[in-house]
């Protein structure tokens, strides 16, 4: 198998820097490959751990531009093909012959790895899943954008994108608002930065909304996500989905529920998945729409994966349980959270049930 570069950026890494990166010496004990680490000013840890796994370590000063300091690392790497990592995502999984496949069938192809991203909600642990793209032949491709990099081909062709078989946990945004705020006011800098150079980005409204989600001001995510909607979408982009979904549940929380029911006007062209389907449920039950809560929680199920985990399983099976129970039919309601397995608040109403 071809020799791999491993691209990395960090910067006060250091709570994370050990389990990362034995994360990637046990992945890859069986494929060659090097550790490519570019610091950008760390004053604790960050480099004295690094230095255990790797000896090419290299500088680079931050002038608030990921793309530039990815680019950097690209230029340091002995091998084309390269392999880009945050130091806040764990390698859980890896099946070399997956990277191997595009090598040598898809060379002038982008890989996906699963990206299964922890947040803090209502106290418990969430985790959604995205596909990024990080393999890839750093002679043909490189990276553009200040903040939420994008990977681009040099001769500007529309690339293959292929998912690997490599998941990481992804631990980034994990945290209370107060614990999140630092890092995400700075992130929120750079893209109202890059917003004022492309003011008709939705991407970019998107991006700022999803930041003051995860600060709880639903108001102000509401706002630019009301923004990113003002622009010509395409519904069958995955970022669009995302969007409404966000849209949807940011809506439910301030309690705008009336307002809310108005998705069944998109219902058509967005219900394709089930973190769609599942947040139509939550609508119709705010909305005091039982029949049709159930309806639509019964229909996520029937789909194979969702992003948010639990969306098509114990997410809307607990839902049709409380639903039940709500009318009075306790054993089907009880039946209906056994199936949720060890999701806590199915685990808390089995308890208060007695059963």
């Amino acid at each position: 198998m071809a020799p791999i570069s491993i691209c990395v950026i960090a910067k006060n890494e250091e709570k994370h820097m050990e389990i990362f990166l034995s994360s990637i010496e046990n992945c890859f004990k069986n494929v060659p490959h090097e550790i490519v680490l570019v610091d950008t000013g760390s004053s604790d840890n960050t480099l004295l751990i690094a230095r255990k796994y790797t000896d090419k370590i290299y500088h680079f000063e931050w002038n608030d531009d990921f793309s530039a300091a990815r680019n950097f690392s690209l230029s340091h790497a002995s091998y084309d093909w390269v392999l880009v990592l945050d130091c806040d995502e764990y390698i859980t999984h890896l099946e070399p012959e997956g990277l191997e496949d595009i090598i040598n069938r898809y060379p002038g192809a982008v890989g996906m790895i699963s990206r299964r991203n922890h947040f803090m909600a209502d106290g418990n642990d969430n985790i959604f899943i995205d596909n990024v793209e990080r393999f890839f032949n750093r002679k043909t491709f490189y990276y553009e954008a200040t903040i939420h990099e994008q990977v681009h081909a040099h001769d500007g062709y529309n690339f293959m994108r292929i998912n690997i078989p490599l998941t990481t946990e992804h631990y980034g945004y994990y945290g209370s608002p107060d614990e999140l705020r630092p890092k995400i006011e700075h992130k929120n800098r750079l893209l109202f930065k890059e917003l004022e150079e492309n003011p008709d980005d939705s991407y970019l409204y998107l991006q700022i909304g999803r930041s003051f989600l995860m600060l709880q001001d639903g108001e102000k995510a509401c706002c630019y996500f009301e923004k990113a909607l003002e622009h010509q979408l395409d519904p069958r982009a995955e970022y669009v989905q995302q969007l409404v979904i966000d849209y949807g549940y940011t809506l439910l929380g301030l309690k705008r529920y009336e307002k809310a029911l108005q998705f069944k006007n998109i219902y058509d062209k967005f219900a394709i998945t089930a973190d769609f389907v599942c947040l139509m449920g939550f609508i119709y039950l705010k909305n005091g729409m039982l029949t049709e809560a159930m309806e639509e929680f019964q229909n996520a199920t029937t789909f194979r994966s969702s992003k948010l985990e639990g969306a098509n399983s114990f997410i809307p099976t607990y839902q049709m349980g409380c639903i039940n129970e709500m009318r009075g039919d306790v054993d089907s309601a009880a039946a209906l959270y056994k199936q949720c397995g060890d999701y806590k608040p199915a685990v808390e109403r089995l308890r208060e049930l007695g059963v």
